[in-house]
């Protein structure tokens, strides 16, 4: 199991940009790749983006794309998520999660371990 803590989230005007941050301790080579998911009040857990640690293959929703960016740091067990041209609509709750699963998967299920969220707050 890999313990996740994320970092970064805050409050931000539309328009602005925030880098959020996932710590993997204890990742062993079976940890295939990594997730950002969000809640939103009210709404149920959605898919951000994905990154692949070895190959570093990257996957976005339809929401984020263009706007949003996934990358990782091997050498320190991270995983950044970029976010840039924030709209109100991306307030949520960010959280980072960790995958076994051989594909990457955009779905909540495929994920086993997860962090404690960030607050993002975009305000119009």
């Amino acid at each position: 199991q890999v313990q996740l803590v994320e970092s970064g989230g805050g409050l931000v005007q539309a328009g602005g940009s925030l880098r959020l941050s996932c710590a993997a301790s204890g990742r062993t080579s079976s940890n295939y790749a990594m997730g950002w998911f969000r809640q939103a009040p009210g709404k149920e857990r959605e898919f951000v983006a994905a990154i692949r640690w070895s190959s570093g293959s990257t996957y976005y929703a339809d929401s984020v794309k263009g706007r949003f960016t996934i990358s990782r740091d091997n050498a320190k067990n991270t995983v950044y998520l970029q976010m840039n041209s924030l709209k109100s609509d991306d307030t949520a709750v960010y959280y980072c999660a960790a995958t076994y699963l051989p594909v990457v998967v955009t779905t909540t299920r495929g994920y086993k371990d997860w962090g404690q969220g960030t607050q993002v707050t975009v305000s119009s």
